[in-house]
């Protein structure tokens, strides 16, 4: 172990270069014009494995991006670990905002500047560099390894769900390893347990069969706008919670440990607000923040839209207006049956001098790993070490689907060991990671590796 941890001591310099280098890739998965570039950036990746002595390595090609996968077998005896990570990046507008070029990393006050430093390039490739630090100074490793790096993580990983039914053999193993959630605070080593669903809707709202002049049909032709708004005002009571019928029935209540957990954290919401420019927080009652953020289904409405927006004054009747909708999920809430029972309320909710038609657009399943898990304790141990200091374990509001796939096709426990800051700008202009994250994350890796051989 000394001799590994002293390796990535003397070759930190060079890690940093590397990860510079891909960074430099605009991997941008949702736009046509950077295929060339995801291509190049799956090659980039496989040669990195092959340097860190992963040797058998494939480019899986799909119908959109190629999918990398690695592997080294040789710990007869010893449990597996798949190691997920994306290459793929958000597209870096508006480019006027980034205070550096997306694309040309630049280093400054301790963090790494560039699109993809926190998502995910710089989180995945602590993982191999893990592996390199370990092979070269070892010669093996304490466990079986496999790499599984995709690129359509950004536009809904829809290659990789079927790549992992199709691979379920290929892609045994005893514990996925993720690194592509946050730290509860910087310096704080992390280990998240759960995440929530989704179910994404749309609304639309027909009024007349063409825009009008409000003066002249005002007052006796509904509005679409204004009838969409009081049916969004009528998804919420006065407390905060959902009003659609049966939205709480499968609601799984967390035990008494998670609640010491949370409580354990001392979040401040004072902090918490001002952080975020407003004045007080809300939400349903009877929940801390953190509760109502990680083990308490919302709804929200992301957008709405409709009639003339431009410049200027038009005073125009709309025909139509629609808004988006988004419900985050917890065990044991089914997506399509919160769908559906959406659908039914909205509805019903409607005046009868408009038209609604509902769409659901995409959604995801809640999950929840047990904290006594071997795997996750193993994952707490590695980055308490790192850290040198006590591992805090938290959920997470956001929804990654396709940890979902891993636990329900491969029945392998996922260890989400996050690495970035949820104030590291990612998906935003001036996206970064803190570089000693980056050299922690690195231990962290080498860690788990040896905690886990010891588990199993």
């Amino acid at each position: 172990m000394e001799t590994t941890l002293k390796f990535i001591e003397e070759n930190k310099e060079r890690f940093l270069e590397e990860l510079k280098d891909y960074l430099r890739i605009p991997s941008i998965s949702a736009k046509e014009e950077n295929k060339k570039d995801m291509l190049k950036c799956a090659q980039f990746v496989v040669s990195k494995l092959k340097d860190a002595g992963i040797k058998k390595t494939k480019i899986y090609k799909t119908k959109l991006h190629p999918i990398v996968y690695g592997e080294w077998l040789g710990a007869k005896g010893a449990p597996t670990v798949l190691i997920y990570g994306h290459y793929d990046v958000q597209p870096p507008e508006p480019l006027g905002l980034w205070k550096t070029p997306p694309f040309e990393p630049d280093i400054r006050d301790g963090k790494i500047y560039a699109r993809g430093a926190n998502d995910n390039k710089g989180q995945n490739f602590v993982h191999i560099k893990s592996i390199e630090s370990q092979m070269k100074t070892l010669g093996k490793l304490p466990v079986n390894v496999k790499f599984i790096i995709e690129g359509e993580e950004e536009v809904g990983s829809e290659s990789l769900t079927e790549f992992i039914k199709e691979h379920k053999a290929m892609l045994k193993c005893d514990a996925v390893l993720i690194s592509d959630t946050s730290l509860y605070a910087e310096g704080v080593p992390t280990i998240n347990y759960g995440l929530r669903g989704l179910t994404y809707m749309e609304v639309e709202v027909q009024g007349p069969n063409r825009d009008l002049h409000s003066g002249s049909f005002g007052g006796a032709i509904a509005n679409p706008i204004n009838e969409l708004a009081k049916m969004i005002a009528k998804l919420h009571d006065k407390n905060g919670k959902v009003t659609i019928p049966n939205f709480y029935k499968d609601v799984v209540k967390i035990s008494k440990k998670e609640k010491e957990n949370i409580k354990a954290l001392k979040f401040s919401d004072k902090k918490f607000a001002k952080e975020y420019g407003v004045r007080e927080l809300q939400g349903e009652k009877g929940y801390s923040t953190l509760e109502r953020l990680w083990v308490r289904p919302t709804l929200d409405c992301n957008g709405i839209y409709g009639g003339y927006t431009g410049e200027g004054a038009k005073t125009v009747l709309p025909a139509k207006a629609t808004a988006k909708i988004s419900m985050r999920l917890v065990p044991n809430q089914d997506p399509q049956k919160i769908a559906k029972e959406f659908t039914k309320y909205v509805k019903a909710i409607a005046p009868k001098s408009v038209k609604v038609n509902v769409k659901q657009m995409h959604g995801g399943h809640p999950i929840a790993f047990s904290l006594d898990d071997k795997a996750i304790q193993a994952g707490a141990n590695a980055v308490g070490k790192a850290f040198d200091k006590k591992t805090v374990f938290t959920r997470e509001g956001g929804s990654i689907p396709i940890v979902v796939d891993f636990k329900n096709v491969l029945k392998a426990p996922v260890v989400l060991m996050g690495l970035g800051l949820d104030t590291d700008d990612i998906h935003s202009p001036n996206e970064h990671f803190n570089v000693d994250s980056f050299f922690k994350g690195i231990y962290s890796s080498v860690y788990f590796m040896t905690e886990f051989a010891k588990a199993k």
